[in-house]
């Protein structure tokens, strides 16, 4: 496993830091560590993010192809309605 060295914390996030990690009953460094796994993608997740968005994209070109064909009436929006019911 790598080391991390960081210097010139500002005073407040460092504070912001260890109380944090007291919080959660951990290390600074464990927390360091943690909040980086959560914030800094991978480049596996973010080939596994690419790969569901292709599926998205695809569900959604597939819905929207979907939609042109469809042949069902359109409704009335209530204004329309209105008009309709008055014109009788």
């Amino acid at each position: 496993m790598a080391t991390l060295y960081v210097e010139n914390v500002p005073k407040e996030l460092y504070q912001a830091l260890r109380k944090r990690a007291r919080e959660r009953r951990k290390s600074m460094a464990a927390e360091v560590v943690s909040l980086l796994e959560r914030n800094i993608p991978t480049p596996d997740r973010l080939r596994r993010r690419r790969q569901a968005y292709e599926q998205l994209a695809a569900l959604r070109k597939k819905n929207s192809r979907r939609a042109r064909k469809n042949t069902e009436p359109r409704l009335q929006t209530a204004g329309e309605m209105v008009r309709e019911d008055r014109d009788r």
